[in-house]
């Protein structure tokens, strides 16, 4: 999915974050979106079993430990790893399965489809955001502050 009128109503009907993945390291991509969107209003749900918290937020070990209605399933997971994100998505009751930039996955895309869940694949919630409700600017596009890629070691002299 993504036509804007579309993006723009996930964006806007649903306010509880799911994110799965999410780093506590503030220079991995999934911390600066969850900052953003915790920043914009947003419920934001940390999703790793390697975390207690993250962001001040109650981090869980798996999709079907969170105790509360999530809206948004969003995936900072590897393409291969999405058809259980999926189920569990399904199972919880999310009404959004959203795969960051870069993973794509048809078949989790096609059974969430079926199940009535809107499915963005290949979509950064935190510039779809910026992009759909006027957030987007030349400071913080292209920066080279965020990136996929681990920091170099500091070098010792």
């Amino acid at each position: 999915m993504d036509d804007i009128q579309t993006l723009r109503r996930i964006l806007k009907e649903n306010h509880v974050i799911a994110m799965v993945g999410l780093s506590a390291n503030w220079y991995r991509p999934s911390y600066f979106a969850a900052k953003y969107m915790l920043d914009h209003g947003y419920r934001v749900i940390p999703v790793n079993p390697s975390y207690k918290e993250v962001l001040g937020q109650k981090c869980y070990p798996s999709l079907k430990d969170i105790p509360e209605k999530v809206d948004i399933v969003d995936c900072f997971r590897k393409s291969e790893e999405i058809m259980p994100l999926a189920d569990d998505a399904i199972a919880i009751g999310a009404k959004a399965l959203w795969m960051q930039i870069g993973v794509i996955n048809e078949a989790a895309a096609e059974k969430a489809g079926k199940a009535g869940l809107d499915v963005v694949m290949d979509r950064c919630v935190k510039i779809e955001y910026a992009r759909l409700f006027g957030g987007l600017s030349w400071a913080g596009v292209n920066t080279g502050v965020i990136s996929a890629k681990r920091p170099e070691a500091a070098v010792r002299r």
